[in-house]
């Protein structure tokens, strides 16, 4: 259920609302919106109607929430949430550009990306510390050392940090390091991860698993809100099928329907969804013009020499170039770039 105030409620009024549903062993949690507040409760719905909270000065409505995902769907927030890091938001009408390496390779490597994707215009940059690799004898990352370095290129550069963690305790060393943490296909159904995540004070970029569904992918993100963190980022980045000229299949219909079924932002990955360098650029004008709140690229200075992922890694140049291809397709949706 949802407890909807009046534009013009004040701050007592929601908080006696809060205090009310807490006392009565509900779990509570107040949202604010730009235009309003709500205060959204999990528990019996019989019980919750029997508070008469309807009555209480500066309540609107009680809403009952039909779907499984209760915090992060649509129905306890029609406007769609803007997530802010420093100067920079995911969610607005600015499509929000993540662009690095695969992994942090050194400080040379890093600083380079870093340098060429904030010459194209992209305000995030994208490095691996902790790398959860298919086989065990591929390149596992940098790991302390990565966040390190993405911590000094961030202040050198201004750029917002987005790095993935794989368990709890690397989700507690990201923390003192990094902007906005990662949680990978591999683990979007990590509950104790997810839970882990919805404690902390960063926002999370939640990619969807390999074969999720999408009330899946969506149960997940409600794992991390369900805990207190409501800047949750959910990310497309393909899904597994029975195609095997791409290294995944992009869902892109996933973009406007998930959009009508939660008010979270949504981004997508076109690198790992196709694994194909030349496939990148066109997967990113489609996503952007699907309504993609942001994007998530590979880009290395030298891909032939990439650690991880090259052959679907863009080279600086060829970033600059989807930067001004994607930039009139924005326009053309009324965002840009």
């Amino acid at each position: 259920m949802v407890v909807v105030m009046y534009p013009q409620a004040k701050e007592e009024q929601v908080a006696e609302v809060d205090s009310r549903l807490t006392a009565m062993g509900f779990r509570a949690q107040v949202i604010y919106g730009a235009k309003r507040t709500v205060v959204a409760a999990v528990g019996d719905r019989r019980a919750i109607e029997s508070l008469g909270l309807e009555a209480l000065p500066g309540v609107e409505k009680v809403v009952p929430i039909m779907k499984p995902f209760k915090l992060a769907s649509r129905e306890v927030s029609e406007e769609n949430t803007v997530i802010k890091v420093r100067d920079v938001t995911i969610g607005a009408d600015q499509v929000a550009v993540i662009a690095g390496p695969c992994a942090v390779e050194s400080r040379e490597q890093l600083m380079e990306a870093a340098q060429a994707a904030r010459r194209a215009g992209a305000r995030f940059l994208r490095g691996g510390a902790f790398k959860p690799r298919t086989s065990p004898y591929s390149f596992q990352g940098m790991e302390e050392e990565g966040l390190k370095l993405l911590a000094e290129v961030s202040e050198q550069t201004g750029l917002v940090t987005v790095s993935e963690v794989i368990d709890e305790d690397s989700l507690e060393r990201a923390t003192a390091y990094i902007d906005i943490l990662q949680i990978g296909t591999r683990n979007m159904q990590n509950f104790r991860l997810l839970k882990a995540a919805g404690q902390s004070n960063k926002p999370i970029l939640l990619k969807r698993g390999l074969s999720a569904t999408i009330e899946e992918w969506l149960m997940a993100a409600e794992y991390i809100m369900s805990e207190g963190n409501q800047s949750v980022i959910l990310c497309e980045r393909g899904i597994r099928t029975f195609e095997t000229y791409t290294r995944n299949t992009l869902d892109l219909s996933a973009i406007p329907l998930v959009k009508s079924l939660s008010h979270l932002p949504v981004v997508v990955d076109p690198s790992h969804a196709t694994g194909k360098r030349e496939l990148v650029l066109p997967m990113t004008l489609a996503a952007v013009a699907a309504g993609a709140d942001g994007l998530l690229v590979e880009m290395h200075p030298n891909p032939a020499k990439a650690l991880c992922d090259g052959p679907q890694s863009l080279n600086p140049e060829q970033f600059l170039q989807l930067m001004e291809s994607a930039r009139p397709v924005a326009q053309a949706i009324g965002k840009t770039l």
